[in-house]
C-alpha cells in the first residue's frame, strides 16, 4: 500500500446530520449503563451515519403464516395462536412456561430468561405472532425463546408501544432484518433506532445520471428496502446479497475506496521530491555491459518504468513484483544506481538480517565494478562497526546502504539520500517506512520502490493498490527450468532419504523446511533442533548444517557462507530462508508438513531451488487427515509454479482480508463487497471515481459515509 496514513476526516457521516442531535433514545434505559451512555453518547454526537450503514446479516419472513396441525420438528415458522396458559417454573431451574392454540393444535414457547413484563404481556387471551425454530420437546411441540408480537384486534403484529411516533425507516415491510449484534443489544434495540434515522441519511451521493448510466436505484429506496421495508418475495434475493439494494451498497463502498485512493494520488503529486535524470554519466549503461547476461524484456521495461518515475519531481510509489527468481533485486540496483548517477543516495531494506547479508554479498561485487561504494548496516553488528558505517552515510562516503530495521532508527542520517528500496515490503509496517523515506534532505521524500516476490492479484491491486504504479516481471531469465513439485506422505520418509541420498551423490545440495508451528518461535526452533537430530542419525555420513532464527547473526552467516560454497550437503531450516537465499547447486527443497504453510509461503520456499541448469524437485511432505483448504493448497501447488497463478489461487481460497491484513493494505477492508465475487461491480466503482472529482462535496460526503472508523458497538 502507498505508504501515507488516511486523510483526517470527520466522523463518518458527520456532515449529514442534522445540525441539532437528537439526545439518546428513552429506550437506552433498558440497557446495561455502561452500553447506554456509549451508544447514546455517539448517536448524539451525530453518528447516525453509522448506524445506518449497519446493515442487516440477514432477513426472515415473518408474515408467511404456517397452519399448527402442519408443524414438524427443526422447522423456522411463523404461526399465529392464543394464549391459553401460562405458568412460572421453579424447579429443576426458573422458566417462563406458555401455551398457545389455534383450533386443536397446541404449543408450548418457553422462555428460560425473561424480564418481569412478558407474563403480563403473554396473558390468556393475548393473540400473538409467534417466530421461531420448532423442537421435540417432552410429549409436546415446543419453542424456546421464540420472538413474539402481540396481535390486535385489527390484525397486524404490535411492533410498536402505542403512541409510539416512528422517523426515518417505517418498518412496514414483512421481511424483518437480522442485525449484527454483540455488548448486550437486543434486534429490538436495532429496529427501534434505525426507525429515527434522520433525513439526512437517505440523502444521494451519486447524481441521476450517475445512477441511469449505472443503472443503480436512488439511496433512499435502497436504505429503506435494507433496514425493513422489503417484500416477501425479495426474500432470496436479499440473503444473498444479490437485490440492488445490496448492489448499490457494494458499489457505493467500492466507490469509496477508489475516491480514497484517487485522493491520496492527489496528494502524492503535490510532494517534493528530488528528480533523478535517466543516466547522466553512462553509470548504469557500463553497469549492465559488465554483467555476463542479457536482461530478460520484462527487466528492460520494469527498469524504463522506474527510471521515468524517477525523474519525477514528486515521489515515485511503484511496486516491483515479480515471481521468485525473475531478478527484481537487479532492477532494484539498477535503479539505486539511478540516484548515485545524480550525485545522490540509495537504501535498501530488507526484513531479515539472512537477506540483507545476502543483498550486500550479491551487489557489492556489481557495483564496486563501476566504482559505487555499498555498505550494510544490521542490528548485530558491533558498535565501532556500525558507528563508522553511521559517519559515512552523514557525510556521504556510502552511495548505497543495504540494511534491516536499524536503517529505520533515529540516529540514522544520509547526506543526499534520495531512494528506498523496501524488499519484503509486507514485512514492515506503515510508519517504518515512512521514517525512512522522510531521511531525505531538503524538506523532501524519497522515492520508494517496493519489491514483493508474491504477485497481488489484478483484482486487489484495482481495489487496495490502484494508486500505486505496478511494474511485473513475468519472465524468468533464461536457462531456468520449471521446478517439479511432488507431494509424498509422512509415511514415505525413507524413499525421501533415499532421494536426498542421490541428490547429494551426484553434487547437488538440498534444503529441508521445518513445520510452522503454531507461529511460535521457540516451538519451530524445537522442531527444527529435533529434525536436525534425526537426519544426523539417518544420514551419519553427511554433512549437514542447521539454520534458525535464533542463532546469533555470526552463526547464520557462517552456516550460509558453507551452505553457498559447497560445505555442506543438507541445510535444515526454519522458514528464515524464505526469501533472498540464492545457491544454484541446490537442487531439492524438502517441506516438512507442508499443510501447515500458507500458499505464498510454500511457493517462496520452493523458489529457494531451480536457480541453476540442473533440474530442480520441490517435495511437500503432508500428514493426514488434511484440511480442505489444505488440499487446495497442495493441489495449486502440484498443478504450477507461476507465481501469479497461485497469487489468484491464494485470493480465492483465503480472501483479500487474511492475504492484504490490514497492516499490508493501510486502508479499510471492504465490509460488504468481496472483490473476486463483485469484479463487474469494482468496474462500476471505478468508473464513477473517474467521473467525480476528489474533493468536491459529494465526493468528500462518500469517502466520509464510507471510510471513518465504525464505533466499537457497531463492528
Amino acid at each position: 500500500m502507498a505508504d501515507r496514513p488516511a486523510p483526517t476526516s470527520a466522523p463518518r457521516g458527520a456532515n449529514l446530520a442534522p445540525k441539532s442531535a437528537e439526545p439518546a433514545f428513552s429506550e437506552l434505559a433498558e440497557l446495561p449503563a455502561s452500553i447506554a451512555e456509549q451508544v447514546g453518547g455517539l448517536l448524539a454526537a451525530n453518528h447516525w451515519m453509522a448506524l445506518a450503514l449497519h446493515l442487516p446479516l440477514r432477513f426472515e419472513d415473518r408474515a408467511s403464516i404456517t397452519a399448527m396441525d402442519a408443524l414438524q420438528v427443526g422447522q423456522k415458522v411463523n404461526i399465529q395462536a392464543t394464549v391459553t396458559a401460562q405458568e412460572v417454573q421453579h424447579h429443576p431451574r426458573k422458566q417462563l412456561k406458555v401455551w398457545v392454540e389455534d383450533g386443536d393444535a397446541r404449543l408450548l414457547l418457553r422462555w428460560l430468561h425473561f424480564y418481569p413484563g412478558l407474563r403480563d404481556k403473554l396473558s390468556e387471551g393475548t393473540v400473538l405472532h409467534i417466530s421461531g425454530q420448532i423442537r421435540q420437546g417432552y410429549g409436546t411441540l415446543e419453542m424456546v425463546h421464540p420472538s413474539v408480537k402481540v396481535v390486535p384486534a385489527h390484525g397486524a403484529p404490535q411492533s410498536n408501544p402505542p403512541g409510539h411516533q416512528q422517523q426515518g425507516v417505517s418498518l412496514t415491510g414483512v421481511l424483518e432484518p437480522v442485525y449484527p449484534s454483540s455488548s448486550g443489544l437486543k434486534q429490538a434495540d436495532w429496529h427501534r433506532w434505525m426507525r429515527k434515522l434522520p433525513p439526512a441519511c437517505f440523502e444521494d451521493t451519486l447524481t441521476v445520471q450517475q445512477r441511469s448510466r449505472h443503472r443503480l436505484p436512488d439511496w433512499a429506496s435502497c436504505l429503506k428496502t435494507l433496514h425493513g421495508q422489503a417484500s416477501p418475495e425479495d426474500l432470496y434475493d436479499l440473503n444473498l446479497r444479490t437485490h440492488p439494494a445490496w448492489i448499490r451498497v457494494k458499489v457505493d463502498e467500492l466507490l469509496a475506496q477508489q475516491l480514497l485512493l484517487a485522493t491520496w494520488r492527489a496528494q502524492r503529486m503535490q510532494e517534493q521530491a528530488h528528480p533523478l535524470k535517466a543516466d547522466p554519466s553512462g553509470l548504469i549503461h557500463r553497469f549492465v555491459s559488465q554483467l555476463p547476461f542479457r536482461l530478460t524484456g520484462a527487466q528492460q521495461r520494469a527498469v524504463q518504468e522506474i527510471a521515468h518515475d524517477l525523474q519525477q519531481s514528486h515521489p515515485m510509489q511503484r511496486l516491483l513484483q515479480g515471481d521468485v527468481g525473475s531478478g527484481k533485486t537487479l532492477v532494484a540496483a539498477m535503479a539505486c544506481l539511478q540516484a548515485v548517477a545524480n550525485g545522490m543516495q540509495a537504501a535498501m531494506l530488507a526484513p531479515t538480517e539472512v537477506l540483507a547479508e545476502q543483498h550486500h554479498h550479491k551487489l557489492t561485487p556489481l557495483f564496486e565494478a563501476v566504482g559505487v561504494r555499498c555498505a550494510k548496516l544490521q542490528g548485530a553488528m558491533k558498535k565501532s562497526e556500525k558507528n563508522r558505517v553511521l559517519q559515512a552515510l552523514a557525510n556521504g562516503e556510502v552511495d548505497v546502504v543495504v540494511g534491516t530495521h536499524a536503517l529505520v532508527q533515529e540516529q540514522v542520517e544520509f547526506k543526499q539520500l534520495a531512494l528506498v528500496v523496501v524488499d519484503e515490503q509486507h514485512r514492515f509496517g506503515v510508519a517504518q517506512r515512512l521514517s525512512l523515506l522522510a531521511k531525505a534532505t531538503g524538506g523532501k521524500l524519497a522515492h520508494q520502490l517496493m519489491m514483493s516476490a508474491t504477485p497481488i492479484p489484478r483484482t486487489l491491486a484495482q481495489t487496495y493498490l490502484s494508486d500505486l504504479a505496478v511494474s511485473s516481471l513475468d519472465e524468468k531469465p533464461p536457462g531456468r527450468k520449471p521446478i517439479v513439485t511432488k507431494l509424498l506422505s509422512q509415511k514415505k520418509r525413507e524413499q525421501l532419504i533415499a532421494a536426498i541420498e542421490h541428490e547429494i551423490a551426484i553434487g547437488q545440495q538440498a534444503y529441508w523446511v521445518c513445520p510452522l508451528i503454531e507461529e511460535s518461535e521457540a516451538l519451530d526452533l524445537q522442531a527444527a533442533e529435533a529434525t536436525f537430530e534425526m537426519l544426523q542419525t539417518l544420514m551419519p555420513n553427511r554433512r549437514i548444517g542447521l539454520l534458525h532464527g535464533r542463532q546469533d547473526n555470526k552463526h547464520k552467516q557462517a552456516v550460509m557462507q558453507a551452505f553457498s560454497k559447497g560445505e555442506l550437503d543438507l541445510l535444515v531450516s526454519t522458514t528464515v530462508i524464505e526469501v533472498g537465499v540464492d545457491v544454484s547447486n541446490a537442487s531439492l527443497m524438502v517441506i516438512d508438513q507442508a499443510e501447515r504453510f500458507g500458499l505464498a509461503q510454500l511457493h517462496q520456499l520452493r523458489g529457494r531451488v531451480g536457480r541453476g541448469t540442473v533440474q530442480s524437485v520441490c517435495v511437500l511432505l503432508y500428514g493426514a487427515p488434511l484440511s480442505t483448504t489444505a488440499k487446495m493448497r497442495l493441489k495449486a501447488m502440484h498443478e504450477s509454479d507461476d507465481g501469479f497463478y497461485l497469487a489468484e489461487r491464494d485470493l480465492e481460497i483465503r480472501g483479500p482480508g487474511e492475504l492484504l491484513g490490514k497492516r499490508q493494505s493501510g486502508m479499510p477492508m471492504l465490509k460488504y463487497a468481496d472483490p473476486m465475487m463483485d469484479k463487474d461491480l469494482l468496474e462500476k466503482a471505478r468508473d464513477l471515481a473517474a467521473s467525480m472529482t476528489p474533493g468536491d462535496v459529494l465526493a468528500e460526503r462518500h469517502m466520509r459515509r464510507w471510510l471513518e472508523e465504525t464505533p466499537w458497538w457497531l463492528s
